[in-house]
């Protein structure tokens, strides 16, 4: 503060000092010494203006206004009940003091709009919640008797409740002010006279209820304060900071502030629980009205309090990504572009701003003039007053010299401040990482490349004129296990990669550009021959080299790697034997040498029959092994036929269990059949393995250029052949022939087909009934699928169901038959409870191993009401025999469960009797091979009665398939056999047949059997 203003504010106060005591001490003379009181406080607030030269002098000049309107009035009311002795109210002064308060809430307004301040919501909510609370005490001692009052005019009814409520709007801005603001002097003095104001006013208003209101009253004290201390503020140097723009924090929630609002809330019941005593509640209403008022100010404090922090997360989200934007940035543009968006990203949407990297101001956060700064700074900030400058502080501490600016509305930097200076530090630091980067790389380049050179693994020599090495980069000894400075560079290379070093040296000093051969062959240090890469570059113009610069690569391990990754692309990791692409590599170069000559040339492909159970049986690494042999095998058998019936020619491992062999210049497609039976015969002999003996035959498809001119063309006619083949029986050979086609072609079709009636739901499901052999008493059916195709009519299961198991579609159509013989016996338990019919459903080993068979079975099992003791599943024996542990969690969830096991077709696979004991299998189903000869066979005979036996005693069921005469059945029930079915008790019925079956069968003995509709 200057000298002159501080004279100036210390000559105001003593005057204002001596008047006020002046006033109350002389009551005649009051009406003189209080306008002139009132009028000084006009004037030093002008003064103040005038000295101090606020940002913006409006609001200053509206509490001047104000204070002159309140003097004025006070003097109006004194000449009209002093001078003319006419009542004070209602008059002209009303309206000088009705105009006073408007005209402070507009300053107080004013001053909050225009002061860069803290932004905070949660103060008009507290501003609204004292106002509230301390207009229900105006309401119900100053308001509510001037309504009440039958003896007042309309006129002085309003204008006397008008002071209450106005002095209620000066409480809420000037709370709504002062909670906003940094408290200082001048804040300060305002409040404490605008307290003084609104406290004489709360007074008047009650001595004039009361009815012994006088001037010069202690009441008037308030007032004094009010009109004293206002000039006092004007005076005072902080009254600039008003309106100035300035960086101002967020603060924590005061004790007092929170204990004020508290008492707020409290004034309401409080006042309910005074009436309540006093025994009426006269306001209720009103209270009624605060409380919902008070409830509904907490809830939306409430509400911006999780806005503002929801704020605060997207606010630090985007600061996270602007630092990670800002980590990979490369130079100062970078920088500066990413903390333009990122401001951009900060404020609100659609407003208008200017962002900027200029000379820092200090090393605090200001908010200067934009007038002020740098030209460069103030152009590119466009025409905003006010800019936001948060210095770059770098890491060390050291004094910012850049700053970042920011230009917007005011209120909106007021926001910004927390989370510009944040960005403003990190880019600091991504700054001060790029010119550490740079002054490292710039420092470090020379080192760099020495370092570079003295450790790279390839070798660097500099060759003179006599080809003797001037320099050897370290790695040199590494390589050659000596020291070649001094030595002829020839010298140290190996056969005939001397005499190529020695060449290329030669065309590089002539001025010919370096042309790379092969690799050249060095003794590495171990003694190893080494095979190097070389690069060779005349530099003897070069003042630093003066030589022939040789590179040498040493590329022995990847020559190494090249001929394994070459053996593996061309080469059957298993057998060592050629792969498909080299063998169809050899076979068109035999087709075209062929054409040539005119010399046969043949394809064998060769398939193991059964190969799987080789697999199942002895395991994978059995498999593995007869596959290494008969590899073996089909190499030793062409080389004996070599000559013969044609030039051997490749054998090449297909994949899996598929073979193939090449015989070339054949004399005619007869001597490559006789190559087919040649190697046929070769697997007449067991392969010994050290899993054990194994014996093993093959499907051969045997092709000609007799019949195919391309090597693609003789690879699929093999392939045709010896599908043939293996459909015809196996162990056999088929060579190719027109007709094959055709065969193939409607097999294709007929897969087809089947694909479309299973997608379509176009099959037939028939039940054989199994009945005990001792009373003819049936006990189930067994599910037999049939296909009715459209055009062929009924198809034979024997064609259609080995379509499906290679297709895949054995999957689905097992789905549903499983799916209907389930609907049918739910049904018939239903119908005929006393039965206890089951129904047997046979299960590929395909469909077994399908995702959550088990499961699945379970849960339609579940579906459809049918106790699991009613569903029988007939697996085979290979896949019961397959023992791992797949199979037999999937057996033990559906036995547990109650679903029994079948092992179909039994005695016809590869299985002993010794597994019974260990099989998860409730019965056993006699093929109808058996059956068809035990009646003239003793051996057979005894054959079957031996399972019989086996089977009782292992307490095995026991069902025999096929029975079709008397004597048949009479020996079967003599052996002792539960249970059989076949044509000798009914051919497979209908559902509707074998629902009438069961009718006949619940009702009496059976006669005869039926057939199918």
């Amino acid at each position: 503060m200057s000298g002159s203003a501080r004279g100036v504010l210390a000559g105001y106060v003593g005057t204002m000092a001596i008047l006020v005591i002046a006033n109350f001490a002389l009551p005649a003379f009051h009406p003189i010494l209080w306008s002139a009181i009132g009028y000084s406080s006009v004037a030093a607030i002008l003064l103040g203006v005038h000295l101090h030269r606020p940002r913006r002098r409006a609001p200053w000049l509206l509490l001047a206004a104000a204070v002159g309107c309140f003097i004025t009035g006070d003097l109006a009311a004194d000449v009209l009940t002093r001078l003319l002795h006419r009542p004070g109210s209602p008059s002209v002064a009303d309206g000088f003091y009705l105009a006073m308060y408007g005209l402070i809430a507009a300053a107080f307004v004013w001053l909050y709009r225009l002061g860069v301040v803290r932004r905070d919501p949660a103060g008009l909510f507290d501003a609204i919640t004292l106002t509230a609370g301390l207009g229900l005490l105006s309401y119900i001692f100053l308001i509510r008797p001037y309504v009440d009052n039958p003896e007042l005019s309309a006129l002085d009814r309003a204008i006397s409740i008008a002071y209450p409520l106005a002095d209620i709007v000066v409480l809420l801005v000037g709370a709504r002010l002062i909670a906003s603001v940094r408290f200082d002097t001048a804040v300060a003095l305002l409040a404490v006279g605008g307290v003084g104001l609104l406290s004489s006013d709360v007074g008047y208003g009650l001595h004039q209820l009361a009815g012994d209101w006088a001037t010069g009253s202690p009441v008037d004290i308030g007032w004094a304060a009010f009109y004293v201390l206002w000039g006092v503020a004007a005076l005072h140097p902080s009254m600039r900071e008003l309106t100035e723009p300035r960086v101002q924090r967020a603060g924590e929630e005061r004790l007092g502030r929170l204990l004020l609002l508290g008492l707020s809330l409290f004034i309401a019941p409080i006042v309910l629980f005074v009436e309540m005593r006093g025994g009426q509640v006269r306001d209720a209403a009103a209270i009624a009205a605060v409380s919902a008022l008070l409830s509904g100010l907490v809830l939306l404090r409430l509400g911006r309090a999780v806005r503002a922090q929801r704020l605060t997360v997207q606010r630090e989200r985007r600061l996270r990504s602007a630092g990670a934007a800002l980590l990979l940035a490369t130079d100062a543009d970078a920088v500066a572009r990413t903390v333009r968006e990122a401001v951009a990203e900060l404020l609100p949407p659609g407003r208008p701003h200017a962002v900027t990297l200029g000379p820092a101001l200090g090393g605090r956060v200001s908010m200067p003039y934009t007038s002020t700064l740098d030209p460069a700074v103030a152009a590119a900030l466009d025409d905003f007053e006010v800019a936001l400058c948060c210095p770059l502080a770098l890491a060390d501490g050291s004094a910012a010299e850049r700053a970042l600016y920011v230009a917007a509305d005011e209120a909106i930097l007021a926001g910004l401040q927390d989370a510009a200076q944040i960005l403003a530090t990190q880019a600091a630091m991504a700054l001060e990482r790029i010119a550490l980067g740079e002054e490292i790389g710039r420092r470090n380049n020379e080192a760099y490349f020495r370092t570079l050179i003295l450790n790279t693994a390839d070798v660097i020599l500099i060759v003179g004129a006599d080809d003797v090495v001037n320099y050897a980069s370290p790695s040199a000894q590494a390589l050659f296990g000596a020291d070649l400075v001094g030595t002829a560079l020839p010298a140290a290379f190996a056969g005939e990669s001397a005499a190529e070093v020695g060449r290329r040296l030669a065309e590089v000093r002539s001025g010919a550009a370096d042309r790379p051969g092969d690799d050249l062959q060095v003794s590495g240090a171990d003694g190893r021959p080494a095979l190097v890469e070389a690069a060779f570059r005349d530099l003897r113009d070069e003042p630093t080299v003066r030589g022939v610069v040789v590179t040498l690569r040493d590329v022995t391990e990847r020559s190494r790697l090249q001929a394994e990754l070459y053996e593996r692309a061309t080469f059957d990791a298993l057998t060592k034997l050629p792969n498909r692409e080299v063998f169809l590599t050899r076979v068109q170069e035999a087709v075209a040498s062929g054409a040539e000559t005119g010399a046969t040339v043949g394809v064998l492909i060769v398939e193991l029959d059964d190969f799987k159970v080789v697999n199942d049986t002895f395991g994978h690494g059995a498999g593995d092994a007869l596959l290494v042999a008969v590899g073996q095998r089909l190499t030793e058998a062409l080389r004996a036929v070599d000559g013969s019936y044609g030039a051997a020619g490749t054998v090449a491992r297909l994949g899996g269990d598929e073979f193939a062999a090449l015989v070339r210049r054949a004399g005619s497609p007869g001597d490559v059949e006789r190559v087919a039976e040649r190697v046929l015969a070769s697997f007449k002999a067991p392969f010994e393995l050290d899993h054990g003996t194994v014996t093993a035959t093959a499907s051969i498809g045997v092709a000609t250029t007799a019949e195919a001119g391309t090597a693609q063309e003789l690879l699929r006619h093999a392939d045709l052949a010896v599908y043939v083949a293996k459909d015809a029986g196996r162990d056999r050979w088929r060579r190719y022939e027109s007709s094959l086609h055709s065969a193939v072609v409607e097999r294709h079709k007929l897969r087809a087909d089947l694909d479309r009636a299973i997608a379509d739901k176009g099959f037939l499901l028939h039940f054989q009934p199994i009945v005990t052999l001792a009373d003819d008493r049936t006990r189930g059916f067994e599910a037999l699928v049939r296909w009715n195709h459209p055009t062929r009519g009924m198809v034979p299961p024997e064609e259609f169901i080995s379509v499906a198991e290679e297709s895949g579609l054995i999957v689905p159509l097992g789905a549903w038959v499983l799916s209907n013989a389930m609907t049918a016996a739910a049904q018939w338990r239903i119908a005929y409870p006393a039965e206890e019919i089951y129904v047997s459903v046979n299960v590929s080993a395909r469909q077994f191993r399908s995702p959550d068979f088990a499961q699945w079975v379970l849960a339609e099992v579940e579906r459809l009401g049918l106790p699991p003791g009613g569903l029988l599943l007939e697996m085979t024996e290979s896949l019961l025999l397959h023992d791992d542990g797949e199979v037999a969690a999937e057996l033990a969830a559906l036995r547990q469960a109650g679903v029994r096991i079948a092992i179909d077709d039994f005695g016809t696979g590869f299985s002993s009797l010794s597994y019974l004991r260990r099989l998860p299998v409730d019965v056993l189903k006699l093929d109808k091979s058996f059956i068809d000869t035990v009646v003239s066979s003793s051996e057979q005979y005894a054959v079957v009665n031996m399972i019989v036996q086996l089977a009782r005693l292992l307490k095995l069921q026991v069902v025999a398939e096929g029975i079709e005469t008397a004597a048949e059945r009479e020996l079967l029930v003599e052996m002792g056999c539960d249970h059989g079915q076949g044509y000798l008790f009914s051919r497979p019925l209908s559902y509707g047949d074998a629902s009438l079956w069961l009718s006949d069968d619940s009702s009496g003995p059976q006669r005869g059997g039926r057939t199918a509709a």
